[in-house]
């Protein structure tokens, strides 16, 4: 008698636990948390593979995760002032940006700060290129390490899950962004 009582209490605590599991909110700022294991792919550069997390600070000194923007396709473009493809392209990027933004298209602009010959510039370029999407300063390039952006700009098409789906050595124009983006789940 006494284990049938022990095996109903134990049940019992499961069945609650089971209601209480699942009822836990698992968003955060209203958007689905989906962890690497829910993804079920290697951590990774390649086609397939789940972007490499990073955190670097923006213009503000605002830390941002790129975990953070989970549950929106995501543009990682890695750029610097000085570099003429990169200064041709963010036209196209800032237009594609205002134009999908509502739609959980962001664009990440990386900076690659180390390389930037006076970081001064980097506010001055913001601005007369009117960008608004989220900027991260790469001061010491361990993302374009990690990311391997030996050319510039090097882009990274990664969808809602964060999973890279393709990699772009070159600058893009609007239509490739559109191309890539509006498809991706």
């Amino acid at each position: 008698m006494g284990k049938n009582i022990l095996a109903v209490m134990v049940l019992v605590g499961l069945v609650i636990w089971g209601v209480y599991d699942s009822g836990k909110d698992s968003s955060v700022g209203g958007k689905e948390e989906i962890s690497q294991e829910e993804v079920n792919a290697p951590v990774g550069l390649e086609q397939g593979n789940l972007a490499p997390d990073f955190e670097l600070k923006t213009l503000d000194g605002k830390n941002m995760k790129l975990s953070d923007l989970r549950g929106n396709r995501v543009i990682v473009n890695m750029w610097a002032t000085w570099c003429p493809p990169c200064r041709a392209e963010m036209p196209d990027m800032q237009e594609f940006y205002e134009t999908h933004k509502d739609k959980g298209i962001v664009i990440l602009g990386v900076n690659l700060t180390a390389t930037e010959r006076q970081p001064e510039n980097i506010a001055k370029f913001i601005e007369q290129f009117g960008l608004t999407f989220p900027i991260v300063l790469d001061e010491q390039s361990h993302v374009a390490d990690l990311y391997q952006a030996v050319s510039i700009p090097t882009s990274y098409i990664i969808d809602s899950k964060g999973i890279i789906h393709q990699k772009i050595v070159g600058p893009m124009n609007k239509e490739m962004m559109e191309d890539m983006l509006l498809s991706l789940n």
